[in-house]
């Protein structure tokens, strides 16, 4: 019953509606922002390398560096969804859904430079007087009162969202399916690793993903790479097949699934959400802990993410799949597990390290990932509770690590429809706020261009 309710409510949520206002409104910012990924992305590497530097940094608040912030948040898009959640796209909405998962990625980019530049612009303190920032600020502060329950909308919504769930449980699938290691063993590993570096802060956080992100994206798309090229005569047709599967639908995977053009856009949609979670909230929490004088200049590093999660990760393992598996034979599968998707396209390429190899960079993706949502976790936590006793730090990270150990033992089609439910509950408050304050963000970005040309 609970598995039919969760099917039913997200088919619901993530109907049309839910779409038009997280592509639609994508659309309208990028028509405000006149193309701005496009024209700021030099500057957006300039600063994010620390090769362009804003007067007053020195002494602005916040915890993290422009690099740290962007690998907090990459830490937390870039996780077992590039891997496991391409799988999921490729069986739900076929070859197409990749090109509308590029389409999201783009407007994304444009999306997540209003939305965290918002969460600088207009940053809070939580209870222990650290500055805090996410659209449930944005909204208790930049919009009238009577919007307020919007933000405890998100905050509610983003506790359970951004809970560790999916990573955690494809974890322990190839794990357990590659190298027999206990599910419930991988839950407790994985959450005495998140407890130990979570307990030094936020700080502590960036110091840990500013090393594992780079390095881990960097070990993944080589061995994507070395696949791609030991199958290079069969791209060209891989990416004929996701253009023209985009708009015709009815012959997605191999003509297994009688998909419609609609069902392979909203296919598309929620997995780049998912993926890259522009336009759901997420990565403001993340860019609003930077140390900056500057809000746009966040926005501008906040550009990246979509582009290295999406455009280059999710890409990545799309091809690697399509150019070694025959995906009509996973169709209509109960309880998918996506990871073991993507595993069988690795050994299928290296008969004899694949599983290693997938099983090195599942780790790696999966533990940044839960690092990276603890940090979110826990600032819609303490927006709600306000360090009420009984609710505090040890409380939460408590409650945090026993959700990452149910994670690794619950169905996988459940999580993920969970998640996905959440998810387009967060769209709502933070789309919605981002769309009545993009003015705002207009004006500063052309005050901007003006005192640094």
């Amino acid at each position: 019953m609970i598995s039919e309710f969760l099917d039913t409510a997200v088919a619901y949520a993530w109907g049309m509606p839910l779409v038009v206002l997280l592509m639609g409104g994508g659309l309208y910012l990028l028509f405000v922002s006149r193309f701005l990924p496009f024209r700021g992305l030099f500057r957006a590497l300039a600063i994010t390398l620390g090769r362009f530097q804003h007067k007053g940094d020195a002494t602005a608040s916040g915890q993290l560096s422009h690099f740290q912030a962007l690998t907090n948040a990459v830490s937390g898009t870039v996780g077992l969804g590039n891997i496991g959640g391409v799988a999921f796209a490729l069986t739900q909405g076929g070859p197409g859904a990749i090109f509308w998962m590029w389409i999201t990625a783009l407007i994304g980019m444009n999306t997540k430079f209003f939305e965290c530049t918002l969460s600088v612009m207009f940053r809070g303190k939580d209870y222990t007087g650290e500055v805090q920032g996410g659209p449930m600020y944005v909204i208790q502060k930049a919009l009238p009162k009577s919007m307020l329950p919007l933000a405890y909308l998100f905050a509610f919504c983003g506790m359970i969202g951004t809970a560790p769930l999916y990573n955690a449980g494809e974890l322990a699938n190839i794990l357990h399916a590659e190298f027999e290691v206990s599910k419930g063993l991988v839950g407790i590993v994985c959450a005495l690793i998140v407890i130990v570096v979570f307990s030094g802060g936020v700080r502590s956080l960036g110091r840990v993903t500013d090393k594992l992100v780079p390095f881990m994206c960097l070990f993944y798309v080589s061995l994507a790479m070395v696949i791609i090229f030991l199958n290079i005569e069969k791209v060209p047709g891989v990416f004929s097949l996701i253009f023209r599967e985009a708009f015709t639908g009815h012959a997605a995977v191999g003509g297994a699934m009688g998909l419609t053009f609609a069902e392979v856009m909203k296919t598309g949609v929620k997995r780049a959400a998912f993926s890259n979670e522009a336009g759901v909230g997420t990565a403001p929490m993340a860019h609003s802990n930077v140390k900056t004088s500057e809000p746009i200049s966040e926005g501008f590093v906040a550009m990246l993410g979509p582009f290295i999660d999406t455009i280059v990760v999710c890409t990545m393992t799309a091809v690697v799949i399509l150019v070694s598996l025959d995906m009509s034979t996973y169709v209509g599968q109960e309880n998918i597990k996506g990871v073991l998707i993507t595993k069988e396209a690795f050994i299928l390429n290296f008969p004899t390290y694949g599983k290693y190899f997938l099983g090195f960079a599942a780790v790696m993706f999966s533990v940044s990932s839960m690092l990276g949502f603890a940090n979110y976790v826990q600032k819609c936590w303490n927006f709600i509770f306000k360090g009420l006793r009984g609710f505090g730090n040890r409380t939460f990270i408590a409650l945090y690590a026993i959700g990452i150990i149910l994670g690794t033992i619950s169905s996988a089609t459940d999580i993920i429809n969970l998640l996905d439910l959440m998810f387009a509950m967060m769209v709502l408050p933070n789309m919605i706020a981002t769309v009545i304050l993009a003015p705002k963000v207009k004006a500063a970005l052309k005050d901007y261009w003006q005192r640094y040309p």
